[in-house]
């Protein structure tokens, strides 16, 4: 099943427990990797509503985990906090991840593909149960990712010069 998206991201539901989303940017690999694991560049682009992050800490390591707290419209902070499992840039973030406190943990895979000097960037998030997809898919993380995504698009055209 795929998802429609008006912001250049394709949101697909290829089983019950998993939600993929690709999208393309106009850079090179290793500037959109620095730009997703380094806590300067994620602060400033994450957050949906495009502020810059209330807590944004990243400890990039295996074992190591990272927190990510936005300040929301209704005054409350919402945290995305995980553990990476497997680093290997520019090409490869494994992480689970858990978005708020209550909600159950997935396991993310980013593949950052490089072609012509554009990144293709593949997120798969894998949930243990259908129910626990489901959940996420009620919240609009697809819709909050995508728009997450798109901002990152912009933040990389706004660093212009420094992606070559």
């Amino acid at each position: 099943m795929v998802l429609p998206s008006e912001s250049g991201a394709n949101v697909t539901l290829p089983s019950d427990r998993a939600i993929v989303i690709t999208r393309v940017f106009d850079a090179p690999r290793a500037v959109v990797f620095d730009a997703w694991t380094q806590p300067e560049h994620v602060a400033q682009w994450w957050d949906p509503r495009r502020k810059p992050l209330a807590v944004c800490e990243i400890d990039l390591r295996p074992g190591g985990s990272f927190r990510f707290v936005n300040q929301g419209v209704d005054g409350l902070q919402h945290p995305f906090v995980g553990v990476y499992r497997e680093i290997a840039p520019p090409s490869r973030l494994v992480f689970t991840t858990r978005v708020g406190p209550s909600a159950a943990e997935c396991v993310g895979t980013i593949h950052f593909e490089e072609s012509e000097g554009k990144t293709i960037l593949t997120l798969t998030m894998e949930c243990a149960r259908k129910e626990d997809r489901d959940a996420m898919l009620r919240m609009r993380i697809d819709v909050g990712t995508v728009q997450t995504l798109s901002n990152l698009g912009e933040y990389l055209g706004t660093r212009g010069e420094q992606q070559t």
